[in-house]
């Protein structure tokens, strides 16, 4: 019997040579039955041209062009409306796989019951000088488990049943960040999530490198009174400490970012909000207390923190 075919998805803007290993290490799956489109958000060179030359032997790969810049989550979207498999697998272009993540993924599920919609990946940070292993862990019902701020990866960890794609919705398009813990959200209302606590995803995101995650402002902007404005009714429907505990997570990234971006006086704020909404959680206080004293105390504490992971081999649990 013919396995089943997964699409993968690949959004790409302005990165060639990431874009070749994102599409190698599709190519170098071990799932005989792929569909890759790449969705080209009006590269300077094409995609098309940049992958002109690759060879990828039997890949079915399809490159298409938005005539304009949209964004990565309408290019994503792009891919995912002409998609035709029976699950669908998002990649970001500076992202890649280990060779048997597909085959992991969809032999969970076809060994799950119906109600599963989702399965998803650890995931290997590549920060440039170290590297972070997290495994998840949270599965079944995890709406409440997103609500409170559980870490639950990114896009590239993802393969989703199509049709709880369509019943869920696509990724909103006005969200310039967390659009994977948005749309994780929604697809949590709709099915039951698994989780395959193995290495099977990279991400590449060295310090001080651009990308759409480390953009604070938009975040704070934008993305963070969206995503309350979506879901703080359904946060406060599970009870009063989730609807808390969903704004001192959200307000804990801001924190964080802030921190990251040297927005010394919006992370103060935004970490002891945090501590205010939810103070159950040691890490939050602990940033809170580095964020008081600026640059004078984050920059030790930072370098502290690069330099142990920097010197450890573990894997940390989530």
């Amino acid at each position: 019997m013919s396995k089943p075919l997964v699409s993968v998805v690949i959004p790409t803007y302005k990165r060639p040579d990431r874009l070749r290993r994102a599409t190698r290490s599709v190519a170098d799956q071990t799932y005989p039955n792929i569909e890759l489109i790449v969705v080209d958000d009006h590269s300077p060179q094409p995609a098309a041209d940049t992958l002109a030359n690759e060879s990828f032997d039997d890949l079915d790969l399809v490159c298409l062009r938005h005539e304009e810049n949209r964004g990565a989550n309408q290019a994503r979207n792009t891919g995912i409306r002409e998609a035709d498999g029976e699950y669908i697998a998002l990649l970001d272009d500076d992202d890649d796989w280990r060779p048997e993540k597909i085959s992991r993924q969809v032999d969970v599920f076809e060994n799950s019951d119906e109600d599963v919609g989702v399965v998803y990946t650890g995931c290997e940070y590549d920060y440039g000088d170290y590297t972070r292993d997290v495994i998840f862990t949270c599965e079944g019902d995890v709406t409440e488990d997103l609500l409170v701020g559980k870490s639950f990866g990114e896009f590239s960890t993802l393969m989703v049943r199509t049709d709880v794609v369509f019943e869920a919705g696509l990724p909103d398009e006005r969200f310039p960040s967390w659009q994977d813990r948005e749309w994780l959200i929604r697809l949590s209302q709709h099915t039951k999530f698994r989780v395959i606590r193995e290495l099977l995803t990279r991400r590449h995101c060295p310090e001080g490198e651009e990308r759409i995650s480390n953009n604070y402002t938009e975040k704070r902007d934008v993305s963070f009174p969206l995503l309350v404005e979506k879901h703080r009714d359904l946060a406060k429907s599970h009870g009063r400490k989730y609807e808390r505990a969903f704004l001192a997570s959200l307000l804990f990234i801001l924190g964080q970012e802030a921190l990251r971006n040297r927005f010394y006086g919006d992370a103060r704020k935004q970490l002891l909000k945090s501590v205010y909404y939810y103070p159950f959680h040691t890490d939050r206080l602990v940033y809170a207390l580095v964020a008081l004293g600026g640059r004078l105390s984050y920059e030790p504490a930072r370098l502290a923190v690069r330099t142990l992971h920097a010197i450890s081999n573990g894997t940390v649990t989530e």
